[in-house]
């Protein structure tokens, strides 16, 4: 008996590809080990037309992976809410989800193209004075696979650098260390909920393009913090003290 191939993101895709879909063939090698593993199985009509159909095991490991990555998901949502709380203890107004609008690749001759940056974290200091705003993007991951995939995509980064004086990996513990990210970027891990500086990241000088300003008037910052709350009846705190 042939041993089951290993799955792979390559398999689940295209597990995912043949469950939202009609079923038909690609006939390629993928195919083939989707079959082999008893992941999708052949059917055929009245009139010899062949589709594919995801089979209980197929279903199961759809299922698997959708777990998997709704908790890698939680995770990662938790620690870019935990690294706003960060900013935002050091002065700092901080928003994700944004989509910024940047221009790369410009050199002498102009040439160059706009692209799309979301950030997982931007954060400005909260300050009425323009120079003193010090964007920064930290870009948040708890999972080796997708540290290693951020990384194949060089314009990503460099879409970064033009919105933001510094640029961040925070990683969860145990995916990876300052080697694996380029010198550009400082590198943050998260120990037992507190973040770990392992390098600082390099600072360039740098002013809020007008785009970024706009994206940032029609977007909502993180809330911030809720003080402890006062109990009723007793008296405010001495200012002085």
């Amino acid at each position: 008996m042939n041993p089951q191939p290993s799955l792979t993101e390559l398999h689940r895709r295209r597990l995912r590809a043949i469950w939202r879909s009609a079923g038909w063939p690609s006939q390629d090698l993928v195919e083939v080990e989707l079959l082999a593993a008893g992941w999708v199985e052949r059917l055929r009509d009245g009139h010899g037309r062949e589709t594919l159909r995801v089979t209980d095991a197929g279903i199961a490991v759809l299922a698997a992976t959708l777990a998997r990555n709704r908790a890698a998901r939680d995770a990662h949502e938790a620690l870019i809410g935990r690294v706003a709380v960060a900013m935002q203890r050091a002065g700092r107004i901080a928003w994700r989800g944004l989509s910024l609008r940047v221009r790369t690749g410009d050199d002498a001759a102009g040439t160059g193209r706009w692209t799309v940056a979301k950030p997982d974290l931007f954060s400005v200091r909260n300050t009425t004075v323009e120079d003193y705003l010090e964007p920064v993007v930290h870009e948040i991951k708890v999972r080796r696979a997708d540290l290693l995939g951020d990384l194949r995509k060089p314009a990503k980064g460099e879409a970064y650098r033009q919105m933001a004086r510094e640029c961040w990996y925070v990683l969860a513990q145990g995916i990876g260390d300052a080697d694996d990210v380029p010198a550009d970027y400082g590198v943050m891990v998260e120990r037992d909920g507190v973040l770990d500086v392992l390098r600082p990241a390099p600072r360039r000088a740098l002013r809020l393009p007008f785009a970024t300003w706009m994206a940032l008037a029609r977007a909502t910052p993180e809330p911030a913090e809720e003080p402890a709350q006062q109990a009723l009846g007793e008296p405010d705190a001495d200012p002085a003290g």
